[in-house]
């Protein structure tokens, strides 16, 4: 009997947490009000960086060529590719004026490692002001330069976009994947306006040359061969120097992937990153993970022997309409309302895949940029 009123007293100490959470933190970007800002007309260098993506050039490099903007360039990183990426490259650059080509071979002691590339492209720029994507996504207007660079001014050093995932319809995996980028975007642009910046994605982000040479580049987790985006925003972000941008002309959308297979490698890497996180950083997301991961199943526990099943109904219901009211709110901003009524089963499924990526990761290494 004590150990089913520990784990009932457990089980509203997790949906008291997750509500303040839903509440205080979450709620923060949720309900804000996008925020008109004048448009800027600074020389802005658009830096992608492409690993054997020929074919991806194709497609998506002319949204980037024909933005409204009045001064860029198009820095074109080839990073060693074993395909046409560089014929692709050249091919636009002769029609481009605007496009600068970075060459990038493999040296030993930067072997495959994206940073070493990246730098490169960053000394290569001509301006101060660097936005980046990948070479597989593509803005969602002309005017996503102009929407981004908007959000500088003489404070603001960094700016952190939505990368969205292009909707395949009947893919549950699709799903999936849109639902984790959408809460991973719900939890870096809410602790952002909380002051506590500490991640963005490459598929859209943006920040000054200065604030990359201020802080030597990457050279602090250069031999983590991951987390070119994350990890130097979680180095350099500060409550003052940052802002967030989610106007639905800022998105770029991004090819994802089409099997669990190549998902579940694609989230090792990222996942393998979080532990060079800032301290405060970790423990904030390890809470969110673990009271995610004992709400359920604490709560499977407690109907299963139908323990004070009244309140612990009553506290499920609770926690499952804030997270709709908040999740909701921000899934309507960020265009992803579709997902929104699969919530429940989408929150399992990817608890439970996370939870495998932490365990196999402590197992075997994951593989990076190749």
């Amino acid at each position: 009997m004590i150990i089913l009123d520990v784990i009932y007293y457990a089980f509203i100490a997790i949906v008291s947490i997750q509500v303040i959470y839903y509440t205080l933190i979450f709620s923060r970007f949720s309900f804000l009000k996008t925020q008109n800002t004048a448009p800027k007309t600074f020389p802005v260098s658009v830096i992608i960086c492409a690993k054997n993506e020929a074919e991806n050039l194709k497609q998506f490099l002319p949204s980037v060529i024909n933005q409204n903007y009045p001064d860029f360039e198009i820095v074109l990183i080839n990073d060693a590719s074993k395909d046409d990426t560089l014929d692709v490259i050249e091919h636009f650059a002769n029609t481009n004026n605007n496009i600068k080509i970075v060459n990038v071979k493999n040296v030993e002691a930067f072997w495959g490692n994206k940073k070493y590339a990246l730098t490169l492209g960053i000394k290569a720029s001509k301006h101060d002001y660097l936005l980046f994507t990948d070479a597989d996504c593509k803005p969602v207007s002309n005017n996503w330069i102009q929407e981004m660079t908007a959000h500088f001014n003489e404070n603001t050093q960094i700016v952190l976009g939505y990368g969205a995932y292009k909707r395949i319809k009947k893919s549950f995996l699709n799903k999936l994947i849109r639902f984790e980028t959408l809460i991973t975007a719900i939890q870096y642009f809410s602790f952002e306006k909380i002051g506590i910046p500490y991640m963005g994605v490459g598929r859209n982000l943006a920040y000054t040359k200065a604030a990359f040479f201020k802080a030597n580049g990457f050279i602090n987790h250069i031999k983590v061969r991951s987390g070119d985006d994350d990890l130097f925003v979680n180095q350099v972000a500060t409550k003052k120097n940052t802002a967030i941008c989610f106007t639905k002309e800022s998105f770029t959308k991004s090819v994802p992937k089409t099997s669990f297979k190549a998902w579940f490698k694609q989230k090792r890497r990222h996942i393998s990153t979080a532990k060079h996180y800032k301290i405060i950083h970790k423990i904030l997301l390890a809470l969110i993970y673990t009271c995610t991961l004992l709400f359920w199943v604490l709560s499977t526990v407690l109907f299963a022997i139908t323990y004070n099943w009244q309140i612990v109904l009553a506290l499920f219901l609770i926690r499952l309409i804030i997270m709709y009211f908040v999740y909701g709110a921000s899934a309507k901003k960020l265009l992803e309302n579709d997902i929104i009524f699969l919530l429940p089963v989408l929150e399992v499924f990817l608890i439970t895949m996370q939870l495998t990526i932490f365990i196999n990761n402590l197992i075997s290494k994951p593989n990076h940029w190749k």
